[in-house]
């Protein structure tokens, strides 16, 4: 009988401090739920792209660094010419 004493005023703790609440109560209906995972997955497609976009983005600015890199060096050179 004490463990039931015991189960009771746990119960009542619970429920008195918002906890049963919370539980019960506290998250988000199933329409809610699916509607934040539609968002979710929706948000998740934009970053993807967003990310390949960046990527892609990087890698051009490289070629145009390497580009300016053998630009450079052809300018040098004719220069190093012309000056003879």
């Amino acid at each position: 009988m004490e463990k039931e004493a015991k189960k009771e005023a746990f119960r009542k703790y619970l429920e008195s401090s918002g906890v049963l609440d919370a539980l019960t109560k506290g998250g988000p209906s199933i329409s809610e739920y699916e509607k934040l995972q539609a968002e979710k997955s929706d948000l998740q497609l934009m970053y993807d792209e967003l990310s390949t976009s960046y990527k892609e983005k990087c890698k051009e600015i490289e070629e145009l660094k390497n580009s300016k890199v053998v630009i450079d060096a052809f300018i040098d050179r004719l220069d190093d010419k012309g000056m003879d």
